[in-house]
This record gives structure tokens, C-alpha cells and sequence, in this order.
């Protein structure tokens, strides 16, 4: 089961949905892509990597609001905040602190620009 993702314009996926497999032709269609004017994306993708040990397809599997980028051929989620950065590898956004390895739960704190720990109150 194929998947694919609309864009827009700026190239901003608008719809994520179920399609033919790449190798179906049907009627004539062999172009799905072309056909759909779509993206194909892979739902066992993410961070550059297939989770059933396949070839990964472009980065990541989108959401509506993920850009598409030709020049990466990736799918990259919306910047969570103005300090991270992007990862070529996984073509997902860091921060530039990284998250603490020590069993706790944190959230972002963009202000200080540091992770806090969140406590249950």
C-alpha cells in the first residue's frame, strides 16, 4: 500500500493519503506521482531510517504542515522553535542542547534556551 502527500505551492504537504503501489499500472497509469500530483512517502520512514529494515524514502513519512525539499528529497517537519537546528542526516530539527539522559521528563525552554524538567503537580 502506497502512500503519498499532496503540497501546495511552497511545497507544504496539504493532505497525506492512501494511493497505488509505484509498480501497478492501471489503464495505462504507471506514473502515480504524476498521476496524483503527489509525493509518494513511506509510512515506515523516520529520521532517515525504515523501521522494517527497508530502504528509507524521503526522510521522513510527512504530516500535514512538513515541507517537501527537491533539494534534499526529504520531508522536514515545521521548526519547533527559532534556536533549533536542522539535522541533514535525519532531516529533523535538534536543539542545540541536547535532551538529558537521565529518566526525567523535560520541556523546551526557548527563553533560557535550556531544557526544564516538568513536574507533576
Amino acid at each position: 500500500m502506497a502512500h503519498y502527500a499532496q503540497l501546495d505551492a511552497d511545497n507544504v504537504v496539504i493532505a497525506v493519503f492512501v494511493g497505488r503501489n509505484e509498480d501497478e499500472v492501471v489503464g495505462g497509469i504507471s506514473d502515480w506521482e504524476e498521476y496524483y500530483k503527489a509525493k509518494r512517502c513511506s509510512y515506515n520512514t523516520h529520521a532517515g531510517e525504515h523501521a522494517l529494515g527497508g530502504i528509507p524514502f524521503r526522510k521522513n513519512y510527512p504530516e500535514i504542515g512538513f515541507t517537501y525539499d527537491p533539494d534534499r528529497d526529504a520531508f522536514i517537519p515545521p521548526k519547533p522553535f527559532p534556536s533549533w537546528v536542522l539535522n541533514e542526516d535525519t532531516c529533523l530539527w535538534d536543539a542545540p542542547v541536547p535532551y538529558p539522559d537521565d529518566g526525567k521528563v523535560y520541556a523546551w525552554n526557548e527563553e533560557d534556551v535550556a531544557w526544564e524538567e516538568v513536574i507533576d503537580g
